[in-house]
């Protein structure tokens, strides 16, 4: 049985800055089918290569697969649908599946615009995909898909979606097959190596609005971090990797099994080898103040904090759960143990303004990070605050849900203008930081990270790919009234999943009420028990020691 994968051929002007990035969902859905005896698999890296519809066409007619597997992130949603659509065309007996956190949670959506699609994986894949592919391969599909769990499909006009699939318990069960990915073209731009992507941990106890990674992994697992050491020096061994980054949401949460991966690493000379970094929380850092010479030693040079916003106002609103004075005294420590800190910063809210945009760029040169990013806030479709600022949301091109394209229009602020002052921040941070910063403080290897990094801005700048400016038409302030962002105002979204958004809310609605109905029965019930002690004797005042009660009449 032959199995195909393809990562589909989307680029935005967001990561991409840094480098070439390898699809880790392959190595990791592919080494599980392998274990399973399905070694019959390859893999399409149309994004990597820029492969058009009839360049992916030829592959495939070529490769005759049984199964084409494909997966998305909402913004390469479209790319994605329409590589299926292109199995359909070329191979048409051929399983189509699709998976990814978009179609995870907008299936509806996705079987409505592109009904070509055969099953959609939902949730974590391993596990659900092989499940799938033993029933397709023992000739039960389409008959029994009913009782895969974790499955969403047509039938008819009809769409069908199984009871969801446990998560995968033991991590360290799951063997990534890194073999399929063509290494020379994985690049991290700053220090010119090839780069990896391995994962430590899967999911995240905390539940920030404007996230879906929490509820796309549900709960939170770590692995053995002896056998995440032993997949890095593999990668270091076999396919020259000089830098990674752990692609968890916060690899930081169980300090335990860090601290014993930092350990790990040293005690096999890995960081002479391969640098890495990671994305974390501001309180995780503060948390480990004192660990983080370890942490560099073991490595660990770049670390993103998401700091999110400067105004207070707005990390309550994404429910953080840090302060604003953390986040600076954490950049500050970062620095101090020579680990490079970027802060990422979220804007492009409704309740942006010229002034709020302005503060962003004082906080960041205050607190004085090696990096700073400006990311548009992205209304991801299936996340918390998304159902909170619906009716605000105007766009539903999905394809421009990338960090970089300003989806919401500011009550104050046109989106040209919003673009334009985001342009302002960066230019006014790193033209100061290339000029006072970057050249002349630190040596050796800070120097050269540094530079690494100011030219893969320069790179992207140039290059007009950064914030996709080149396909804008932005050129600077004097263009902020005639950037087009060019939205496709056809997308809109299907009744079936607008029904079962209705749903969702009705549900949230329902639990709050009853979560407020029991909140007034305790204070009442906490009322009447505190009369009742005053009846028999109780009070609201504490009694002095020479209270008769207390002493006792003589």
């Amino acid at each position: 049985m032959r199995i195909v994968l393809v990562h589909p051929n989307y680029h935005s002007g967001g990561a991409e800055i840094a480098g070439s990035w390898p699809p880790a969902w392959v190595a990791y859905l592919a080494g599980h089918l392998k274990d399973a005896g399905y070694s019959d698999v390859h893999f399409i890296d149309a994004m990597t290569n820029d492969l058009s519809d009839q360049a992916v066409a030829e592959k495939l007619v070529e490769l005759k697969p049984d199964v084409v597997g494909c997966t998305a992130i909402t913004p390469s949603i479209y790319k994605a649908e329409q590589v299926l659509k292109v199995a359909l065309d070329h191979c048409p007996d051929a399983v189509r599946v699709l998976g990814g956190v978009h179609a995870t949670f907008m299936y509806k959506q996705v079987l409505t615009e592109a009904p070509w699609i055969d099953v959609i994986v939902r949730g974590e894949g391993e596990e659900i995909f092989l499940n799938l592919i033993r029933a397709i391969d023992e000739g039960r599909f389409p008959v029994d898909r009913d009782k895969i769990n974790g499955l969403a499909y047509r039938d008819g006009e009809k769409i069908i979606a199984t009871q969801a699939a446990p998560t995968v318990k033991d991590l360290d069960a799951i063997n990534p097959d890194w073999s399929l990915l063509e290494w020379s073209k994985y690049t991290y731009v700053p220090l010119g190596v090839r780069v990896a992507i391995p994962n430590m941990a899967r999911g995240c106890p905390f539940t920030c609005s404007f996230c879906s990674q929490w509820k796309f992994w549900r709960d939170y697992r770590v692995r053995d971090p002896i056998k995440v050491v032993d997949e890095i020096e593999a990668l270091v061994r076999d396919y020259d990797i000089g830098f990674f980054i752990l692609a968890d949401e916060e690899p930081t949460i169980n300090r335990k099994k860090f601290i014993k991966f930092c350990e790990e690493l040293i005690a096999r000379g890995l960081p002479e080898k391969v640098k890495w970094g990671i994305n974390t929380r501001v309180t995780d850092i503060m948390r480990d103040k004192e660990l983080l010479p370890l942490y560099r030693q073991a490595g660990l040079v770049h670390v993103s904090l998401g700091t999110e916003a400067a105004a207070q106002l707005k990390l309550d609103r994404f429910n953080k759960e840090t302060k604003v004075a953390e986040n600076k005294e954490a950049i500050r420590l970062l620095r101090e143990a020579d680990i490079f800190v970027e802060a990422q910063f979220i804007v492009g809210l409704d309740n942006e303004t010229s002034e709020t945009l302005e503060e962003t760029y004082r906080m960041a040169w205050d607190w004085q990070p090696d990096l700073a990013n400006w990311a548009m806030y992205t209304p991801w479709p299936f996340t918390p605050l998304f159902q909170e600022i619906r009716d605000k949301v105007e766009v539903f091109d999905f394809s421009r849900y990338n960090f970089v394209t300003p989806i919401m229009r500011p009550k104050e602020l046109s989106r040209g203008e919003l673009l334009n002052g985001v342009m302002k921040n960066y230019r006014r941070f790193y033209m100061q930081k290339a000029l006072f910063h970057y050249p002349w403080r630190g040596k050796g290897f800070r120097r050269r990270y540094l530079l690494g990094c100011l030219k893969a801005f320069l790179k992207a700048g140039f290059a007009r790919t950064f914030y996709d400016l080149g396909k804008v038409g932005y050129w600077g302030p004097q263009s902020k009234d005639k950037v087009k962002f060019e939205f496709d105002e056809s997308r809109t979204i299907a009744d079936a999943q607008m029904a079962d958004w209705e749903a969702s809310a009705d549900r949230a609605a329902r639990a709050a009420e009853r979560r407020e109905a029991l909140r007034t029965q305790g204070k009442a019930r906490a009322i009447e028990r505190a009369a009742a002690a005053k009846v028999c004797g109780g009070g609201s005042e504490q009694m002095s020691e020479n209270d008769p009660q207390l002493v006792g009449e003589t």
